[in-house]
């Protein structure tokens, strides 16, 4: 086994993998669990849009830094490492939590997430890095993390990498230990029910059903009196509970300067 191997084996296969395993099955051990999940950021490549994981991962969830990559076609990539497999749904709740608070502003055709919890064995998976790529005749390579903005919107080397400066990458790297995980795992599911809510804030304040216009169709007029206006929306059973909250605070400076 050479040291490149050796290395790849420590950080992202699963107990009694072959360490030549090249693809993503490889990844994927005899129990369905992982250590290796791979987020990619394509159509363009752009570091600047990937950088804020890589280093929120670090800053904000206290975790290991992941290997960066360049695959050699269309993307940059972010390996994580754990010290411990896990389930794939598990592993891909994460890298949703990752997107969701980093990457919300993408569009989610450019980032390719693995595992995916619907189909952890789906092509395009992770290839085995270094690889020469046939599609463009370019190789892949784990890099630097000083490295990434010099490739600009090409993320692949005309030459092949040397297996030892890529098992010297690899080398300074360490995986995720199941305490900071779980921690991690679940900030990141915190995460969730703010985009939810985020979302579907617009509709609570867009115009109801039919059914529902007539019980408020004042709402939909100009309003002359700012009162007038609170007053309906806290008094309005269509219109979302925390918005009629907000409503009634805002009102009550004005009750209470009414002569009693």
């Amino acid at each position: 086994m050479t040291r490149l191997q050796s290395e790849y084996q420590r950080l992202y296969l699963p107990p009694a993998a072959s360490a030549d395993s090249a693809d993503a099955l490889g990844l994927i051990g005899a129990d369905g669990r992982v250590r290796a999940l791979v987020l990619a950021l394509s159509r363009p490549a752009d570091w600047d849009a990937l950088s804020p994981v890589w280093r929120g991962v670090q800053s904000d969830l206290e975790l290991p830094a992941p290997a960066i990559a360049v695959n050699g076609v269309d993307a940059f990539e972010l390996w994580f490492s754990l010290a411990e497999p896990v389930p794939v749904a598990e592993a891909a709740a994460f890298l949703q939590g990752l997107r969701q608070r980093y990457l919300a502003d993408l569009k989610p055709a450019r980032l390719r997430l693995w595992p995916d919890a619907a189909a952890p064995t789906a092509s395009p998976g992770p290839a085995r890095i270094p690889a020469l790529q046939p599609a463009t005749g370019r190789w892949s390579a784990f890099v630097a993390p000083d490295l990434p903005a010099v490739f600009g919107d090409d993320p692949s080397l005309d030459f092949q990498p040397v297996d030892d400066a890529q098992a010297e990458q690899l080398s300074r790297l360490a995986s995720i230990p199941p305490d900071a995980w779980q921690a991690a795992l679940a900030q990141l599911q915190a995460v969730a029910p703010v985009a939810a809510v985020a979302t579907a804030a617009p509709a609570a304040l867009s115009t109801p059903a039919s059914s529902a216009v007539t019980a408020h169709a004042a709402l939909q007029g100009p309003y002359q009196d700012p009162r007038r206006f609170l007053l309906d929306v806290m008094n309005d059973p269509t219109v979302a509970l925390v918005l009629r909250i907000d409503a009634a605070k805002a009102l009550l400076p004005a009750a209470s300067d009414e002569p009693r």
